[in-house]
């Protein structure tokens, strides 16, 4: 199998290297197209696969080609790929908002993957969400999941709109957990811990719950009981949150990140 990863970023390097971690293809069976010829030279070092600069006839060798760019840059790299591809080929395409029809009809195919991965598959634990257009095979498509695999977790959808749902959930759910990591830290500080102790403490809290969490049959709301005594800390922690409705912005928060990755897809 030949798979081409256009886009020599953070994402693309990432899936280059969990393949060959988990040892699907070698180095001599990937590819990378990376515009900047800086970049390509700094990546030519890695042996993480054969570097280019310019799209060319290679890219006809390939059997999956995994579109890692910003999606501003459509435009640009449909004009410079198009006249290579072939209707055999399946296009991986990690760009947020960038519908799957739109890649059809630019790039002139009808094997296309749309795939919502976040941050964490820079170490393996990513969650990923993807779909596909009808003209995939199942096999393309379970060997393209074992590939998303490598990088963490993944669930399927065959509606599309998904996508945006899952891009505001877990495509924006890291900066979300951080976010209530450091109200915590800040907490911690002003209670007189130390920097470095308040990190230790609350990251070491977020850690140990969610592992509970996934060794139990618990649900949430269980947990939330259990940790809760009747006229104790947590109790008032609690009906402080829901005074606030801090349920209601979170709730609130993640709905604006689906109506805006709604909007940057019909953009």
């Amino acid at each position: 199998m030949k798979i081409l990863i256009i886009g020599g970023g953070s994402m693309g390097i990432t899936y280059a290297k969990s393949f060959l971690s988990s040892h699907i293809v070698n180095p001599e069976g990937i590819m990378i197209l990376e515009k900047s010829e800086e970049k390509a030279t700094e990546l030519r070092q890695k042996n993480i696969g054969t570097v280019f600069s310019a799209p060319e006839k290679f890219i006809k060798d390939a059997d999956l080609i995994i579109l890692a760019v910003k999606p501003q840059d459509t435009t640009l790299l449909f004009d410079s790929i198009k006249g290579f591809l072939d209707n055999q080929q399946v296009l991986l395409s990690i760009m947020a908002g960038v519908k799957m029809q739109t890649i059809c009809d630019s790039l002139n195919v009808t094997k296309v993957i749309r795939a919502m991965p976040n941050l964490a598959t820079q170490i393996g634990k990513s969650m990923t969400v993807f779909t596909s257009t009808n003209d995939v095979t199942r096999i393309e498509l379970v060997t393209v999941q074992n590939l998303i695999n490598t990088t963490g977790k993944s669930i399927y959808t065959d509606n599309e709109p998904m996508i945006d749902a899952a891009t505001a959930i877990s495509g924006s759910g890291p900066a979300y957990v951080m976010y209530f990591i450091d109200s915590l830290v800040q907490s911690a500080i002003e209670m007189g811990f130390s920097p470095s102790e308040a990190e230790l403490l609350v990251v070491q809290t977020f850690r140990g719950t969610t592992d509970l969490y996934r060794q139990s049959n618990l649900s949430t709301q269980e947990w939330i009981k259990k940790v809760s005594s009747k006229g104790g800390t947590t109790e008032a922690a609690i009906k402080a949150f829901e005074k606030s409705q801090l349920s209601d912005l979170i709730q609130s928060g993640a709905k604006s990140a689906l109506k805006r990755a709604i909007a940057l897809g019909k953009s």
